[in-house]
């Protein structure tokens, strides 16, 4: 099904190699990467806030799940097709839209009256959010030459990576201190500054003008194999877990829902003449593989991201704005690593880089298994810096190398493919750290009361030397009762902490598994003074 007057095969090529914006490429970089700032900490900045909102909405902790599960959904509907509307309605156009309706959506998250309300600005804000990413992207792409693409990707690669690390702590301080409304209200300055910039400041290629004014056809079969496959998928990470995975008809239905949906869009858009989302990119190997890794590394950022500051609250004591500041150091290091990542990737085969980063998170997470219940502050930093060092390696080099063999006029497409990648690769490792971590918490408890027995004699001794410890009347049923309810406790944290090693370690295993696929992809060029193919 299509509308509209259908597009040549081969739109005009335009030879322009020798266009350059007219504004300091630099001011375009931190123009755009604000907005991205923004909108990946509104991924996150909203999980610390849930109980607030579920009281202050009176609705209860599960429904109020669904202010994060309709973002994302939204989010991962339009990041696919974001290359597409970009290149019919122009790419200016397009992100100034998405930044105007995240800012407006934000405005009027904050003023939800109920949570259905909140729900669906939420929905409007995650479309909105959706197009921001993949745009700013190949606006750098375009915008740099590729000799010098690392280093735009480095700083933009700061804001995708700071973001998620900050945004819990940040979400914890002003729910705490004012109110949860104003986690959306403070979108609302930066959306403003975002547009007046944009405005003054960025412009699209000449090619991209030229496509832009080709009429298209709108291809709604696969728009809609788009939004029911992404969209029933993320619903189905989102709460899996909740639902207890296929033993839900809920999650049943989702699942066959977003397998039929992919399939279709795969065949559907494969076929077509004019896809939304080009599948053909992927006979590009190097794309391909860029794809498989960008997946990877939104699996152990958001992971580890969730994952750590959940061990440390529920495990340690710790309040959110500690947990918040474990992370922080690792920022620092991304802060640090990423210019020099930005000079190499334009210097050395990218291709290094990327084993070495998947290397280091590997060893890292390997270090990271020897944590324990005693663990020091300074110990708990070392274990997140250390990891951030190998995910500092990571993004400028994959984001480089998926643009490696790709035609300019396919950057937008490029964008909006890796940035999906990302993002429900970091959906699939939340669900993972959920997973894991109550699977495997039951399977060590489990193993663990195997040894609470009055027929063990050390288990018994034990109950005894404790109770009479507690004050409770040494053997006698009052203090067994306190004993036994202490032990119990401990068994749990302890079955707890061994479920988080067993988490870190598949988490590690995944990191080691990609460090021989870098070798797969192309030599990229343009570090060796070559021009990237295009």
């Amino acid at each position: 099904m299509a509308v509209a007057t259908e597009a040549p095969p081969h739109p005009p090529v335009v030879s322009n190699d020798a266009w350059k914006p007219r504004h300091n490429p630099w001011v375009i970089a931190i123009t755009v990467t604000l907005a991205t700032f923004m909108e990946v900490l509104d991924t996150s900045i909203a999980n610390v806030a849930l109980p607030h909102i579920a009281g202050n909405l009176s609705a209860g902790q599960d429904e109020s799940t669904w202010v994060l599960t309709s973002y994302l959904v939204s989010n991962a509907i339009i990041l696919p097709i974001s290359g597409w509307l970009a290149s019919v309605f122009g790419r200016k156009r397009f992100y100034m839209t998405c930044v105007g309706l995240f800012g407006i959506s934000s405005f009027l998250c904050g003023l939800a009256p109920s949570l259905g309300w909140l729900v669906f600005f939420r929905v409007l804000q995650g479309l909105g959010g959706g197009g921001l990413a993949p745009s700013e992207q190949s606006i750098l792409a375009d915008t740099f030459p590729p000799a010098k693409r690392g280093v735009a990707f480095a700083l933009y690669g700061f804001a995708v990576v700071l973001a998620p690390a900050i945004g819990p702590t940040l979400g914890g301080y002003i729910t705490d201190n004012y109110n949860w409304r104003w986690i959306f209200f403070i979108n609302i300055p930066v959306a403003l500054l975002s547009l007046f910039l944009t405005q003054r400041l960025v412009e699209d290629p000449p090619w991209l003008k030229i496509r832009a004014n080709i009429k298209r056809r709108v291809d709604f079969v696969g728009l809609g194999f788009i939004a029911v496959g992404l969209g029933s998928l993320q619903v189905v990470l989102d709460k899996g877990q909740r639902e207890d995975w296929f033993g839900s008809q809920f999650i049943v239905t989702f699942s066959v829902l977003a397998v039929v949906g992919i399939i279709g869009t795969v065949f559907w858009e494969y076929f077509h003449p004019d896809p939304i989302v080009d599948i053909r990119l992927f006979r590009n190997r190097t794309f391909a593989i860029s794809c498989a890794m960008m997946f990877m590394l939104g699996l152990a950022l958001f992971g580890t991201t969730v994952l750590i500051p959940q061990l440390l609250q529920t495990l340690l004591g710790y309040s959110a704005a500690q947990a918040g500041m474990v992370l922080s150091p690792g920022g620092l290091v991304v802060l640090f690593c990423m210019p020099i990542v930005g000079i190499a990737v334009s210097k050395l085969d990218a291709r290094w880089l990327i084993a070495f980063g998947f290397l280091v998170c590997s060893v890292a997470l390997y270090h990271m298994t020897g944590l324990s219940l005693q663990m020091s502050y300074g110990k708990a930093v070392e274990y997140r810096a250390f990891q951030a060092l190998g995910i500092a390696f990571l993004f400028v080099p994959i984001n480089t190398m998926s643009y490696v063999g790709i035609p300019r006029e396919k950057n937008n497409a490029v964008s909006g493919m890796t940035n999906l990648f990302r993002n429900m690769g970091g959906s699939v490792g939340i669900s993972m750290v959920e997973t894991l971590l109550a699977q495997r918490s039951q399977f060590h408890q489990d193993r663990l009361t195997a040894n609470f027995s009055n027929y063990s004699a050390t288990f018994r001794d034990s109950a005894a030397a404790l109770a009479q410890k507690l004050g409770g009347g040494g053997g006698g049923p009052e203090g067994l009762q306190r004993a036994y309810t202490q032990m119990y406790g401990l068994l749990q944290q302890q079955a707890a902490a061994l479920a988080y090693i067993d988490t870190i370690w598949v988490f590690a295993g995944v990191c080691a598994v990609m460090v021989p696929f870098a070798f797969l992809m192309k030599r990229n060029r343009a570090a060796m003074g070559a021009p990237v193919a295009h």
